[in-house]
């Protein structure tokens, strides 16, 4: 069954009399009622505010990582654990081909229903999630095969154990190493990222964001909490962290924006899975014109322009 959000009620009254249309085979209805529905939705997605878009960006129905790996992989063979500790499964990694491109496919899964949400911890992944991300970057590299970075976590896991065990050491290798890693790294952001946690898979020579996809350094009740003290303050922080695709792009923070439907993809799943797909295909070809001296250069001025301003 469908899940509704609060301001796509009159889309789903439509949706709900043209089922009813259909089962009294009113064909003329059924025609009035689709063009009002594709009115609706036109109204209703081309006003969203930032707040909307961060509900869509979380919608228990939208496509994670593996439904993504699932719709685009050939062959696909999963690698496991990071050879130290524990195989951490809020992340996944998988070798094997998107059309005729093999590549290496690492993501973030959060889940669902709450026996698999808390096996993959809400998508919370712990250092040797991290760790394990990078051993496949390392075989990535080792044989010269593109890797597509699927970003998707409320943030890398606070607990004490994660702590114990080096959380933030596990991130900042990750950063320092995808920095140098020797081969054609895209990273898109699928749904929600957060804080460290995106950013230890997010780093490489694109990184592009789903069209209701967020990407922040602190998700906007962690902000409201801090600043107000206050969890009504909760969509104040959303316009005031500019957190959506649209917002990043014009701050040069992202390459790209992907073209999702405008329905959501939680609505039309199998289109945003061939929109994420087409898109990391015409970027491998694009980057890999590259020397790897050009994509170094590339990469290093990239990163080192984030956070630059004009006054």
């Amino acid at each position: 069954m469908a899940i509704y959000l609060d301001f796509e009620e009159s889309i789903k009254q439509i949706e709900d009399e043209i089922i009813v249309a259909k089962t009294k085979a009113d064909e003329y209805a059924v025609t009035i009622l689709e063009k009002k529905l594709a009115q609706e939705i036109e109204r209703t997605y081309s006003n969203l505010t930032d707040f909307q878009k961060l509900k869509l960006a979380r919608h228990p129905d939208r496509p994670y990582a593996l439904d993504y790996i699932r719709g685009l992989m050939v062959d696909p063979y999963e690698i496991h654990g990071d050879r130290h500790l524990a195989d951490d499964q809020a992340i996944v990694c998988f070798i094997g081909y998107i059309g005729t491109q093999k590549c290496v496919v690492i993501g973030e899964q959060k889940g669902r229903g709450v026996k698999n949400k808390i096996k993959r911890n809400f998508g919370m992944p712990n250092p040797e999630g991290y760790r394990k991300a990078l051993r496949a970057v390392k075989l990535a590299e080792k044989f010269q095969i593109p890797i597509l970075f699927l970003v998707d976590t409320p943030g890398a896991y606070p607990g004490i154990g994660a702590e114990e065990r080096s959380q933030s050491e596990a991130i900042a290798r990750n950063l320092f190493e995808l920095s140098d890693t020797n081969t054609v790294i895209i990273s898109v952001v699928i749904g929600e990222g957060g804080s460290g946690g995106a950013l230890a898979i997010s780093i490489g020579d694109r990184l592009a964001m789903m069209r209701y996809s967020v990407y922040s350094v602190i998700s906007p009740e962690g902000c409201a909490s801090i600043l107000w003290k206050d969890q009504s303050m909760v969509e104040t922080a959303t316009n005031a962290l500019k957190i959506t695709a649209n917002d990043l792009k014009d701050c040069n923070l992202i390459d790209d924006i992907i073209d999702e439907p405008m329905i959501g993809a939680h609505r039309e799943k199998e289109q945003a899975i061939k929109a994420l797909g087409e898109y990391f295909l015409t970027k491998v070809v694009e980057v890999s014109k590259l020397s790897d001296e050009e994509r170094y250069a590339a990469r290093y001025a990239r990163l080192m322009s984030l956070g630059s301003f004009a006054s």
